[in-house]
């Protein structure tokens, strides 16, 4: 597989704490001893939770993680105490922040947050194929990659109620202004081209060559260059 069109350079979550327990939890260290929550085990808000934890010299044994899920059972978590913390993406993050019950503490829905928090930028999301299938259908790729990369560009060009304006309303779950505001707080994430940034591959292996079964003790065995393209994005910035 490969990525051909980045829509985000970072992961687009934040590690949210329960208003109640912002005093006790203000930073990595603090997850000693801790509930975090994650979507559920082995997926990106473990492997980051664990990635957070390191750069505090913690390891997944020195706190609990426990699977919260997303949306309300995430919000539930966080409310009956099921959780301290947990990582999470919008409109979680919103609903939480706007009712007070709950607290950011990293950011990395934006890339200043993301370079603090992991070091680096962390790409997350994008528009990947088979290879082969790339190769053999370059024309088709190109099309593809220039809808895409063209709607990045009106997404930096526009304004979150703009852009929420344009969305189905059962998008905004019957509360227009949180989901403008979801909107507003994750646009940070997006990249203004689709163009992958090269040190964030490096970072996403270091990441996950550290606590990903998938991917731990290959490092050494995997050619980044294999797995993302910036050619069809380049091409289509270069027309936008």
């Amino acid at each position: 597989m490969q990525s051909v069109v980045q829509f985000a350079d970072v992961p687009g979550e934040a590690e949210v704490v329960a208003a109640g327990k912002a005093g006790a939890v203000a930073k990595p260290a603090d997850f000693a001893g801790k509930r975090l929550g994650v979507t559920s085990s082995g997926s990106s808000t473990d492997f980051l939770t664990q990635a957070l934890a390191a750069t505090a010299g913690l390891t997944q044994n020195d706190y609990t993680t426990v699977k919260a899920g997303a949306g309300q059972t995430f919000v539930a978590a966080i409310e009956n105490g099921g959780i301290d913390a947990g990582m999470t993406t919008d409109p979680t993050i919103a609903r939480l922040t706007s009712t007070g019950k709950g607290k950011v503490l990293l950011d990395l829905r934006t890339e200043e947050g993301t370079r603090a928090a992991l070091g680096g930028l962390y790409p997350a999301s994008s528009l990947y194929m088979d290879c082969a299938w790339v190769k053999a259908n370059p024309k088709t790729v190109q099309k593809l990659a220039n809808a895409f990369v063209a709607t990045l560009g009106w997404i930096k060009g526009h304004s979150a109620a703009e852009i929420a304006a344009k969305m189905p309303p059962e998008y905004a779950g019957g509360d227009p202004k949180l989901y403008e505001k979801a909107v507003h707080d994750s646009m940070g994430m997006f990249t203004p081209d689709g163009i992958m940034p090269e040190d964030g591959a490096k970072n996403v292996l270091k990441v996950l060559s550290s606590f990903s079964p998938n991917v731990k003790g290959k490092a050494g065995t995997i050619d980044l260059s294999k797995t993302y393209t910036t050619e069809f994005a380049r091409k289509a910035a270069a027309k936008s």
